[in-house]
């Protein structure tokens, strides 16, 4: 069976058509003919015209449908004129929900391989202050907080136990119960795809880890959170100290816990640009995307790198259902 990939074109305001094209340029034949886009045709077609990008593409019905060798197929996301790089508040949050929606409903069936979302501006999924992994955990029933974000590259991946989450808040949503489910997560999904056992590394929250006080998140959670851990077989060490571990200290392990997004996304993404991928894990699919934003100050400017969603489309490849 020739299994699909699918890509989520994302939001119209974006640079994602650029990436989307840059990136089927330079992938191979075999791929192409792989890949079925969610998109509005008639936007994905304008965006292209706008930039004077030359691909041939078609409008399918599903991925069932037979297709011609080396044409993009766009699966239509059937809404009223979409403004192809000013689309309103409205207008972008509608096709948004609506193309994850389908994302998520192929994700599900024998015949695909896993999806990618390109890059979405978290405002437009609601007032929830989530973002794509929670958007999609929902729509799983995921239970427990397991769900996972893994920013993923080859050298290592790190793991934000709280992901769209407010500085101020951080704390409150911190406990043991949701940091172990998500420690054992990405523990079997490591040895499930990489047949490793990975050495894990967890930080604390504060600086200097707090000094270790009594009342501080480190010994009232975290350190709890690490022993029942390694009760369980895992490979962890922690807390480690943030301000330290990505000197040369993080060299030692396979994924590096943090207590919030920045904490771990910040330095990893000073050492591997956007030479990483984004991966939802405890999904019932494999769900990736590019790790970037939107890049609304590059919109036409034909400067977008589509190093990460070559990345992704190659990672589904080799390592989807």
């Amino acid at each position: 069976m020739n299994k699909k990939i699918i890509i989520i074109g994302g939001d119209p305001n974006s640079i994602n058509s650029e990436l989307i094209y840059k990136s089927w340029k330079k992938i191979n034949k075999s791929l192409k003919n792989k890949i079925y886009l969610i998109a509005n045709y008639n936007l994905i077609k304008e965006q292209f015209k706008k930039l004077k990008y030359s691909i041939p593409i078609q409008k399918v019905k599903n991925i069932n449908q037979k297709n011609k060798k080396n044409i993009l197929n766009v699966i239509n996301v059937d809404l009223k004129y979409i403004d192809p790089f000013n689309s309103n508040k409205n207008q972008s949050s509608k096709y948004i929900k609506k193309s994850l929606n389908l994302g998520h409903k192929l994700g599900l069936y024998d015949n695909v391989k896993g999806i990618i979302n390109c890059a979405i501006d978290k405002n437009l999924l609601g007032k929830n202050k989530f973002g794509v992994t929670e958007y999609l955990a929902l729509k799983s029933n995921v239970k427990n907080n397991s769900e996972v974000m893994l920013i993923y590259n080859k050298k290592l991946s790190v793991s934000p136990i709280t992901t769209h989450v407010d500085l101020k808040d951080v704390s409150k949503k911190l406990n043991s119960k949701t940091i172990v489910n998500k420690v054992i997560t990405a523990d079997k999904w490591f040895k499930k795809i990489f047949k490793k056992k990975p050495r894990i590394a967890m930080l604390g929250l504060n600086p200097h880890n707090a000094e270790l006080r009594k009342y501080s998140e480190e010994k009232k959670v975290i350190i709890p959170s690490i022993f029942k851990l390694k009760k369980k077989g895992i490979r962890i060490n922690g807390p480690l100290v943030s301000d330290t571990v990505f000197i040369n200290e993080y060299k030692k392990y396979d994924i590096i816990i943090g207590m919030f997004h920045d904490q771990v996304l910040t330095p990893f993404k000073t050492l591997f640009k956007f030479d990483a991928i984004n991966i939802t894990l405890g999904l019932k699919y494999l769900r990736v995307s590019p790790d970037h934003g939107v890049a609304k100050n590059l919109i036409k400017k034909k400067k977008g790198n589509p190093i990460s969603l070559i990345k992704c489309i190659n990672f589904i490849n080799k390592f989807g259902k």
